[in-house]
């Protein structure tokens, strides 16, 4: 009996830090999975070595950006692979990939291909800026093109049910939290020494890329009102708000308190050095930091937009916020700082909710998504 083919599409960046396990998986269970990425952050190679041995990797000549005319060159690389394959499914991800790749999958789908694409958060969501909303009806049309949608978070899919044409719409629990990454960790004692956070000090982490969607201004601007030198901040990522919130953290005169560590790979032991997580972010699908932050124990302060109120429940497993609230950031941290027990507390709840997480039962959830998707 012939395996069952599945492309995969999406960035080279959505591939290495999303996808890899339910690629491998979906290998490891039957499937003949080929992938296909577009190259956003030269993470191709790293999505070669960490596929399973056998599957094919290939490039596609698309961009980030929507209006570059390149992106025609992408559209024919998705149309010559699809068409010379013959998949029985393909699994498109991202706004831009997802647009080229079902537009390309018109013809295979009439000869019997199916086609899943999943939407890691709309762009647009309750309070979001006007000019996000341009993507809604692109949304609205592309979604005749697949025979299901699956989006990862509840806000998405009431949306979807009311205004998509796609036939079947399910909801997984985002793409899934890695446990395996939090065994044999750095001590904690160990951590802090190395980042020069003393046991009395409190450490406040971020991850997230220094970009405006990440919104770490106001969390900045809410630590350095605080005016506690016990109290650290610290963040992981890089990008284009780099110098503009270096600048910003010297104007407040927070320099000892406020710290950016830059790109890491060692991101569970820097949670596990922490006693806060923070995510202030503008738009968010679900949150997977914030989700890793849990599986450490840590209480959440957060916004309170579009995927997050699906696991932040308010004074249960952390606060939410107005995304630009810098006082109510303040104040909510300040119920942490200030009592113990409370983190604690939250911190044991966490632990026990972020398990329907766990991306071993997302795997599951997706391949039988898929199976029923392909009739098996």
């Amino acid at each position: 009996m012939n395996k069952k083919k599945i492309l995969v599409t999406a960035t080279d960046l959505m591939t290495i830090q999303f996808l890899i396990p339910h690629i491998n998986y979906l290998d490891a269970n039957g499937y003949e999975v080929s992938v296909a990425c577009s190259v956003v952050g030269n993470r191709l190679d790293d999505v070669r070595k960490a596929v399973n041995s056998g599957i094919s990797v290939r490039t596609v000549r698309l961009v980030r950006n929507p209006l570059k005319p390149g992106n025609l060159k992408g559209y024919k690389d998705l149309k010559k692979i699809i068409s010379e394959e013959h998949y029985d499914l393909i699994w498109t991800n991202e706004p831009v990939m997802g647009v080229m790749t079902r537009l390309a999958a018109r013809k295979a789908r009439k000869a019997g291909t199916k086609v899943l694409y999943i939407a890691h958060g709309f762009h647009f969501y309750k309070g979001a800026p006007k000019i996000n909303w341009l993507a809604c009806p692109i949304e609205v049309f592309m979604s005749r093109f697949n025979d299901v949608l699956v989006t990862i978070n509840w806000e998405d899919f009431h949306w979807a049910k009311k205004h998509l044409h796609t036939k079947t719409i399910e909801h997984i629990d985002g793409i899934g939290v890695d446990f395996s990454k939090r065994v044999s960790l750095t001590p904690r004692e160990e951590k802090r020494n190395e980042f020069g956070v003393s046991e009395d000090d409190l450490l406040v982490l971020s991850v997230g890329e220094l970009q405006k969607r990440k919104n770490h201004e106001p969390m900045i601007k809410a630590v350095a009102a605080l005016n506690d030198p016990h109290v650290k901040y610290y963040i992981c990522g890089r990008g284009e708000l780099n110098e503009y919130l270096h600048d910003l953290v010297e104007k407040l005169g927070a320099e000892d308190r406020i710290r950016f560590l830059g790109y890491r790979k060692d991101i569970p032991d820097v949670m596990n050095a922490a006693d806060i997580y923070a995510h202030p972010s503008r738009r968010e699908g679900l949150g997977l930091a914030s989700l890793e932050a849990m599986a450490a124990g840590l209480p959440l302060v957060t916004s309170n937009v579009q995927g997050i109120p699906d696991y932040v429940e308010n004074g249960v497993t952390g606060f939410m916020c107005d995304p630009m609230d810098v006082e109510a950031y303040k104040e909510n941290l300040q119920r942490l700082i200030f009592d113990p027990s409370l983190r604690e507390r939250i911190g044991k709840v966490n632990l026990d909710r972020v398990k329907k997480y766990d991306v071993a039962v997302i795997e599951r959830t997706l391949y039988e998504i898929f199976r029923r998707l392909m009739g098996e």
